[in-house]
């Protein structure tokens, strides 16, 4: 709970001044005329006259007037003005697609620049801080988040056709969902069979008390090797056990594929499990 009016809070005034920052000095967008070309960046204040860009900054500077002597009023109304933000921000980006893409060219497309990423980082920064200062439960933070995804899911089911993300996934969507499926399955195993190791080596660890001080010696070495790395070192002994071990190669297990990505899951997974299910055990 907040009593009264406090020091500046600095994180919410650095977040928005970087916000504002960002917003007006970095590249917004970029234009190209095809998928092929590099997109010619654009500023957001050199978009439709600029004065849509310098309307969407006053929010953020009302954010560094209110969080410079925060009290609960103070904080709702700019956790307001960051929503205004974000609900804005799709239908901004809607009307520089209409102005930048010229419908003559029906391979032109507008992409996402650095400023509006860093923009929407910055603002969803911001709401966590807003969130954990008016003491919002988390359901109701991911509710806050609901008018932000329908305005974007708006903006792309009627105006944002150019988007070249939103042209990239129309003519890959099969190939995305099954990326997307394939990658849930993968995480869910090998989050379930770290989970069933984990409960192995803890039972080890519970009954031989030497054995805590090598199961963490490996665990821990294993988070140090960078990802990159541990796929090296995994390619070349799951390439031979795929050549010659028959059921192996026949499930796909090889020096690339879903193989070394299942094993990186697990080592990476199984330090914390371990963590998480003998600490009650101690306690």
């Amino acid at each position: 709970m907040i009593e009264g009016r406090q020091a500046p809070n600095w994180v919410l005034v650095s977040l928005a001044l970087m916000a504002l920052l960002a917003w007006l000095s970095l590249d917004a967008v970029t234009v190209a005329a095809n998928r092929i070309v590099p997109g010619i960046p654009q500023a957001a204040l050199t978009v439709m006259g600029g004065w849509p860009a310098l309307l969407l900054a006053l929010p953020l500077l009302a954010v560094v007037v209110l969080a410079w002597r925060p009290d609960r009023r103070s904080l709702w109304l700019a956790l307001a003005a960051v929503m205004a933000v974000l609900l804005l921000l799709p239908f901004w980006l809607s009307a520089a697609a209409s102005t930048l893409v010229s419908p003559d060219l029906p391979q032109a497309r507008i992409g996402i620049g650095t400023s509006f990423w860093l923009l929407n980082f910055l603002l969803l920064l911001a709401m966590i801080e807003l969130r954990t200062r008016l003491g919002l439960s988390r359901p109701q933070g991911w509710l806050l988040l609901l008018p932000v995804v329908l305005a974007w899911w708006l903006a792309l089911s009627l105006w944002l056709e150019p988007l070249a993300l939103n042209r990239e996934y129309q003519a890959r969507s099969e190939q995305f969902m099954a990326a997307l499926s394939m990658h849930l399955r993968l995480v869910g195993a090998a989050v379930g069979a770290s989970l069933l190791l984990a409960a192995l080596l803890v039972m080890l660890m519970r009954r031989h008390a030497g054995a805590r001080k090598a199961v963490f010696a490996v665990l821990n070495v294993v988070q140090t090797i960078p990802s990159l790395a541990l796929f090296g070192l995994l390619l070349a002994p799951l390439a031979w056990l795929g050549a010659r071990v028959d059921w192996l190669g026949a499930l796909g297990v090889g020096g690339i594929g879903w193989a070394p990505a299942f094993l990186a899951l697990l080592g990476y997974s199984l330090l914390p499990m371990v963590r998480n299910l003998l600490w009650p055990w101690k306690a």
